[in-house]
Parts: C-alpha cells; structure tokens; sequence
C-alpha cells in the first residue's frame, strides 16, 4: 500500500517529453514519490512502450518532433483506466482542452511546479475509479435489466415487440401493462426492460412493492399530501404518482392496496390526474403504469379481493410468466448465463454444470423461481471448491422437493442410482386428476387410458 511520502508507490508512469531537461526533472521526482517510471522523446517510443506496459498514469507533451502526444489518444492506444495529464506550452490551452475531450483527465501549462503532478495525477486516479465504478453500474443495470426469454416466453417476448410498437406511435399517456407471475419469476426485471425500451426510458422508473406500504400511509405515499392534511404532514409533498411524470410506475403486487386505492388507481389512468390528499386541485400526471400480482386477478374479482373496473383497464397488455420448474430444459441455459454473471461479480472463474447437475435443475420444483436459482448458483459458486457445478445440495437439503416433472423433460439425465417409474406414473395421474378437478373420465381422457388404470393407479398409491 502507498506510504503517507511516496504516494505513487507500485505505479507505473510513462512520460512522454522531447526537452531532455524537463523530461530528466519529471522523471527523477515521479522515482522519489515511489513510482516505475519510463521516460520517451518520441511518440513512436512511447506506442512501443504503450504495447507492453499498462500505464497507471501518463504524462504527455502535446508537440513532439515526430506528431502529436494527443495522437495516442486519438488512436485509442492508452488503456482507458490510465490517468492521463497533458503539458501544454502557454498557448496552447485549446490543444490541452481537445486532449481532454479524448479522454484526458487534466492538464498542466508549461512552466509548472512539479509538486502540482501528485496532486493533478491523485485527482485524475480518483475520476477515473469512479468513471470505473459507473460504467460497472451502468454494465450491471444493462445485464440486470435483460431478460432470458427462451422458446417457452416466446409469446410474451412477441407481446412485448407489440407493446413496444405501440408504444412509438403514441406520444402521451401509454396504455397499462398487468404482469402476471409467482414471486422470482422475474416481472420486476421484465418492467425495467419494459421501461428501458420504450421511448420513456430517458424517463423516471420508479418501482414500488405495493404490499410493503403501510395502509395509513399507502395513500400519502402514491399520491402526495398538502400540508395539514393529517396530523404528521408538516409541508406538502408529491406522491410517487406525481413523481414518475413522464415515466412509469411499477406497482409490484398491486392486489394488496385496498379497494379505495385501487379506484384512485383507476382514476389516475383513466384521467391522467391524481388528487392528493387534503387537496380539492386535480394535478394532471401522464404516467405508464405496469402493474404486476403473484395471485389469479380473474380469481381474485371473483373473490371480491380487486376491483372488475380495474382488471379490464389493466388487461389491455397482460403479460404471464410461468413458474420455473414449467420451462424444462430452459432452466440450464438460464443458469449457465446466471453462472457467468454472478462469477464476473465475484471475478471467479466461469465453471460448467455436470451432467448430474443439469438433472438436479431440471428435476427441482424451484418454488422461488428464478430468484431462488440464483441464490443457489451464487451459494455454489462462493462456497463450492472449484470445477463443475453439480448442485448436490438440492438433493441433500430439500429431498422433498427434488425428481420433479424435470424427467418430463428433453435435457433430462436419469440419475446413477436409478429412476423411479412407479412414482412418476403415479405423479402423473395425480397431474391430470387436479388439472380435471378429481374428474377420473376427464383425467382418463388426458392421459389417454381408460377409467379403470386411473381408479387402480389410485388405488395403489393409496394403499
């Protein structure tokens, strides 16, 4: 680590200089501060430096006997994490200024006091992490935001082309979109890349879990208060509604806000105007709501659970996610492109999964979907001992959850100790009697046997 009086202490410099005196006084105080320095009078030497070093810092003249020290920024041949000072003759300031728009992080005017490059190149390492660590942000976000389709969501990757198709020919008020899924099935990421590809992305997204909202304050939160409009409202604020102008609100399970709730809801889209709490003044929002549940809607109107005005606003564009364990032979390559993210994260390397391990994917019933697949490839990746995933402890720690409908499957690898016929017979009668409703015709006709093997297959499991 850098001492408190060599602060360039294991970093490399390359100064690239053609008066032999100011290159010999940059040199010799860059070595006293601790740091390797190379030292050209050529923009020839220093690409040939360039080519085998990676500089941490680089201080450069602009005018050389044989071109321009920009050039190399130009060409792209300083590595973009290298901190790049220029020297610049008095007058020659616009030449340092257009160095900069190339990508150099500052610059220094010609005769300049030598203690000013600790304090210019510490600044510059300083821009250039945290240009790193936003470009890592912004790489996260863009693989976060992506979304692994498959041949079994094609029909909700057509869906979205058609929202998003829409969507450009309108100018204002987007029409709602309604996500439907279990938890961890993946609609939080599935709004975002919604949101992201529509023309609102330039756009506020703001994403909100409708069931974490207090009741006594859910109102306040969505759509703002005046001041005095209850006893803690010490000054007015805008609610989330007024705050996603201009952009989309995710509502995550939207069917846990009251009913009085969801009617303002339906207001707030069908006017494009919210009315915040304590106030008589209608406030006009031009907001897209993507609305998203875990339950049934139509079962939950049924039930009395959400409101029928609602659902038939919502329903325009509903989008269905099925549960995990329904996609087959997607799961592994789901997971092959989990690996490969969550070992960038951690800068593991990028293991395959075992032949035994793409069963055990298969074959578990992932009740947290894809969320839960990817806590189970982080946990085997942080504390595996290297090599190939094989994801034994699906088996060994949730025996009651394992060899599934994945057999079902064409990516299915029968295990080494043996595959239970009886039990998968049996599991598929059960299957076809709860799609029937316990109907023995009806689930006799599913499987294509007659009435009497499915009354025997029950009675042996049930003796």
């Amino acid at each position: 680590m850098p001492s408190e009086n060599k602060p360039f202490a294991s970093l490399s410099f390359l100064v690239l200089e053609d008066e032999s005196l100011l290159r010999r006084r940059c040199t010799g105080f860059l070595e006293a501060q601790g740091a390797d320095v190379t030292a050209v009078g050529l923009v020839g030497e220093a690409r040939n430096a360039l080519e085998s070093i990676d500089f941490d810092g680089v201080l450069l003249d602009v005018n050389l006997p044989d071109g321009l020290g920009t050039d190399l920024l130009r060409d792209g041949v300083i590595p973009s994490a290298s901190a790049v000072v220029i020297m610049t003759a008095e007058g020659g300031v616009s030449g340092a200024v257009d160095a900069i728009r190339m990508g150099a992080s500052d610059y220094l005017t010609k005769p300049f006091d030598l203690e000013e490059l600790p304090v210019r190149f510490m600044r510059a390492r300083r821009a250039r992490r945290a240009e790193r660590a936003e470009e890592h942000k912004r790489e996260q976000a863009g693989t976060e935001s992506g979304f692994f389709f498959g041949r079994s969501l094609k029909p909700v990757e057509t869906l979205i082309g058609k929202i998003v198709a829409a969507d450009s020919r309108l100018s204002r008020f987007l029409p709602p979109v309604l996500i439907e899924g279990q938890t961890g099935t993946g609609k939080s990421t599935l709004a975002r890349l919604i949101h992201n590809r529509g023309p609102r992305s330039k756009g506020p997204l703001i994403e909100v879990n409708c069931s974490a909202l207090p009741e006594s304050l859910a109102e306040s939160e969505l759509f703002g208060h005046e001041r005095g409009a209850f006893t803690d409202a010490k000054e007015a604020r805008i609610g989330l509604m007024e705050a996603a102008d201009g952009g989309s609100l995710f509502l995550d399970e939207l069917p846990s806000l009251s009913s009085p709730l969801q009617a303002k809801i339906l207001t707030a889209i069908e006017d494009h105007a919210i009315r915040r709490v304590g106030s008589n003044k209608m406030v006009e929002v031009d907001v897209r709501i993507i609305a998203a549940t875990n339950v049934d809607l139509r079962a939950a109107v049924a039930g009395g659970a959400f409101r029928e005005d609602l659902f038939h606003r919502l329903d325009l564009f509903r989008l269905r996610i099925p549960p995990l364990k329904e996609r087959g032979e997607e799961i592994v390559d789901l997971a092959d492109r989990l690996i490969e993210r969550t070992a960038g994260q951690y800068g593991l390397p990028v293991p395959g999964i075992t032949p035994e391990g793409r069963r055990r994917l298969v074959g578990f019933d992932w009740p947290g979907n894809v969320r839960e697949l990817s806590h189970e490839i982080e946990r085997s990746l942080v504390f595996g001992e290297g090599g190939d995933l094989g994801f034994e402890s699906l088996e060994r720690d949730f025996p009651e959850r394992t060899h599934g409908a994945g057999w079902l499957n064409a990516g299915y690898v029968f295990p080494e100790s043996g595959f239970d016929l009886e039990r998968a017979i049996n599991m598929l009668v059960q299957r076809a009697l709860e799609q029937s409703d316990g109907n023995v015709s009806a689930a006799a006709r599913l499987l294509g046997v007659s009435r009497d093997y499915v009354r025997y297959r029950l009675k042996e499991k049930d003796g």
